[in-house]
């Protein structure tokens, strides 16, 4: 039987159809191109997925080039945190490579452009600019600076790069055509000047190419074969080829930029500046909250790479924008940390449980598989005693038939332990329960073999011993948003939608066996969730965020 092969995306096609007629594998080579002006995000993912993915695919090498040509907005920072975040995808660049590498290469490449005749330097405002440019229906007007001379062109732009020029003093415009119905082609700027520190050059440069004039040449400069990238820059396309052709030479192969649509997901917002906006007014505590779409946050949240992964991949790449479903990101979470995951057992809103007829003072080591999904995980020992806690829902003084956990005069099985039975309560002054008295059949002991131990109850409850029991803070996460689309309503800001109930801060009481986990370890709390260590965890008070619930709680809302 033939094995079926996986149907090729729209780009693999390209790729495939550019294999037959105009380049060899060993022409092929791909790059993610990062501005490091910011946390890359769960959008950025997906792009990081497709580039490496396709040098993984067709063995080819993959840069990851940075497009700091805006020093305003750029730092350090946000470069060591993207090669983080990229290495923890699990993949490998190439070449670490930099925009700002080139800027002597685009500025020598500026003047001939200039000498040639299609560059000048425009001296108007960028409100006059702007208003010249007409409109998709109308031409635009030619600036009145259109016809300088090459010398007097030559001499303001080397004023500019000196820094004798004031910041919105000229600009370097591309001489294309004010008349394209292509709008962007009607003269667009190449150069600003910038008297601002960069972050690499530092003091060098006065003058900084704009991201359409650096983008296309340092693709060129790096010998790209294939520049992916989103839907907004189709129109970007003419003014790529156009730059490309003026500086390539006869036979030289240019790089080809093709357009994917983003993948938006709900509940969350994946501009820049509103995840900054997030972050500067206090609605999240920083880049890496669990609360955040950024690639960070979702690693402190407890996301793995495997199940970001396998999320771009099932979501594919297209040519229209779509709305993907935030519970299908946590279903891929939920897939990946069951098959990883140690099973524990924690109870996050604790009523105590004492077992009548167990021995005061004993206390005896029980065994716990510790992922039924992996053979290989092994076992371990959890105290038990005479108090226990269970969680407070899981106890009721009477309930109808429906209900299976423990309510008095029925029985549950408490995991890998007994088999129990309720029998009285006791109350304070307010009518809340403060403990549930119950009994136990000393021969249940799950595992012993015995025939009481065999003895089929429906209810099955997860407890963790009062005397030994690890406290720890607790975070709730959940999603930051409360409605699908918060930056679709254009007459409301996004952050009104806000879910208040995004993080809640509980104390649980956790088996002691999690004393020694480690910051990002992860583990199932049993019937509960998944969590993982966060980095504010200390040895006396360990910190353990909820990644995701067992199950989707937001599909019982819709």
């Amino acid at each position: 039987m033939s094995e079926t092969k996986k149907s090729l995306n729209f780009i693999e096609q390209i790729i495939e159809e550019d294999l037959r007629s105009t380049h060899t594998r060993e022409d092929l080579k791909f790059r993610f191109p990062p501005e490091p002006n910011g946390y890359l995000h769960i959008g950025h993912a997906s792009s990081i997925c497709l580039n490496f993915g396709l040098g993984e695919r067709y063995n080819a090498p993959v840069n990851l080039r940075f497009d700091d040509t805006n020093p305003i907005k750029e730092e350090q920072e946000f470069v060591d945190a993207i090669k983080e975040d990229v290495l923890w995808l699990g993949f490998k660049w190439a070449e670490e490579c930099y925009a700002s590498d080139y800027f002597q290469q685009l500025y020598d490449w500026a003047v001939e452009l200039i000498k040639n005749g299609h560059a000048y330097v425009d001296s108007q405002t960028s409100e006059e600019i702007a208003s010249q440019k007409g409109t998709p229906t109308e031409p635009g007007k030619n600036s009145p600076y259109r016809d300088r001379s090459a010398e007097e062109n030559l001499q303001l732009f080397e004023q500019m790069k000196n820094g004798e020029t004031p910041e919105k003093g000229h600009v370097l415009r591309a001489k294309i055509d004010m008349a394209s119905p292509n709008m962007i082609m009607r003269d667009p700027v190449m150069y600003r000047c910038l008297h601002k520190s960069h972050h690499r050059t530092a003091n060098d440069w006065m003058i900084y190419p704009l991201y359409d004039w650096a983008h296309g040449e340092s693709d060129f400069i790096e010998r790209v074969s294939h520049s992916f990238c989103t839907l907004e820059f189709l129109p970007h396309r003419e003014l790529y080829n156009w730059f490309v052709e003026k500086v390539s030479k006869p036979g030289e192969m240019q790089p080809k930029q093709r357009e994917f649509a983003r993948r938006n997901l709900s509940h969350t917002v994946v501009s820049k500046r509103k995840l900054m906006q997030l972050v500067e007014k206090g609605f999240v505590n920083s880049w890496d909250d669990p609360r955040m779409p950024t690639i960070s946050g979702l690693r402190r949240r407890g996301y793995t790479p495997n199940s970001i992964r396998k999320f771009a991949d099932s979501i594919g790449v297209g040519k229209r924008e779509n709305m993907i479903d935030v519970a299908h990101l946590e279903f891929h979470a939920r897939e990946d940390l069951n098959m990883i995951a140690p099973r524990v057992m924690g109870v996050l809103d604790p009523v105590k449980v004492v077992i009548t007829n167990y021995p005061e003072g004993k206390e005896e080591l029980l065994m716990a598989e510790n992922n039924p999904e992996d053979e290989g995980a092994g076992t371990r020992e959890v105290p038990f005693s005479r108090e226990i806690y269970i969680e407070r829902e899981d106890f009721k003084e009477s309930a109808n038939r429906k209900f299976f956990r423990l309510t008095l005069g029925k029985e549950v099985r408490l995991k890998n332990a007994y088999i129990i039975k309720g029998e009285d309560v006791l109350k304070d002054a307010e009518g809340n329960i403060t403990e549930i008295h119950c009994t136990y059949d000393p021969k249940s002991k799950s595992g012993s073999g015995t025939e009481e131990s065999l003895r089929k109850v429906k209810g099955t409850l997860h407890w963790v011993s009062v005397k030994h029991a690890l406290q720890a803070e607790i975070r709730l996460y959940d999603r930051l948003f409360s409605v699908e689309a918060p930056d679709a309503d254009k007459e409301k800001d996004f952050t009104v939608f806000i879910n208040p109930d995004s993080l809640k801060l509980i104390t649980g009481y956790l088996e002691p066996s999690l004393k020694n986990a480690g910051v990002q370890d992860k583990f199932q709390f049993q019937r509960i969730g998944y969590f993982c260590v966060d980095k504010d965890s200390t040895e006396e008070r360990p910190v353990f965020n909820r990644t995701v619930s067992l199950r989707d709680s937001w599909a019982k809302k819709k």
